[in-house]
């Protein structure tokens, strides 16, 4: 795993409740260069980091150390939609918060199915409940013998470890979001 350098700098620049001007003031490091290595587009020689960190005040060793600074103490909190962990593949997208569920109770997914895609002739089945909402399109749910079309607005939860299907039986993209607890990885 690499270490994003800007997103550590920034969020211990938010940690200390330093703007970037005020960091630049400190450091002497132009307001520019922190803004290109805040968003990525460039990273700082050691000796540019080390004036930056001065300005804060932490040294490069404590920087370095500390745990991801993005983390709040109960765990990351916000995901922006480039942050959600694709688990899917070919015509089902299955967008996760999160990329490690372990020691985790509760799995979110938003969901995406082409049209006529399934979840595969064979049902699933695992240990957990599962709920979702449609959000559009509609999906055509099959739990154990019962069979139901679902479209915008409507919801399901039922015991997962009866049989499941889910299958795109409109002509648009059905999405949807849907939680499972514990999750299914």
């Amino acid at each position: 795993m690499t270490l994003d350098i800007g997103t550590r700098l920034r969020s211990v620049r938010e940690q200390h409740n330093l703007t970037q001007r005020q960091l630049s003031k400190r450091a002497g490091v132009t307001n520019a260069s922190i803004s290109l290595i805040e968003s990525g587009r460039t990273n700082p020689s050691v000796g540019n980091l080390k004036r930056l960190l001065d300005g804060i005040p932490m040294s490069l060793a404590e920087f370095f150390a500390m745990d991801d600074p993005a983390l709040s103490p109960e765990g990351k909190v916000f995901f922006p939609a480039s942050e959600l962990t694709e688990i899917g593949r070919g015509k089902i997208s299955y967008r996760q918060i999160g990329n490690d569920l372990r020691n985790k109770s509760l799995q979110i997914i938003h969901e995406r199915f082409s049209p006529g895609a399934d979840s595969g002739k064979i049902p699933l089945s695992h240990e957990s409940e599962e709920g979702g909402i449609v959000i559009s399109g509609r999906l055509e749910l099959t739990i154990g013998k019962q069979k139901r079309t679902l479209e915008a607005g409507d919801a399901y939860y039922f015991d997962s470890r009866v049989p499941h299907r889910f299958r795109n039986t409109g002509k648009e993209d059905c999405v949807l979001v849907s939680a499972c607890t514990p999750p299914s990885v």
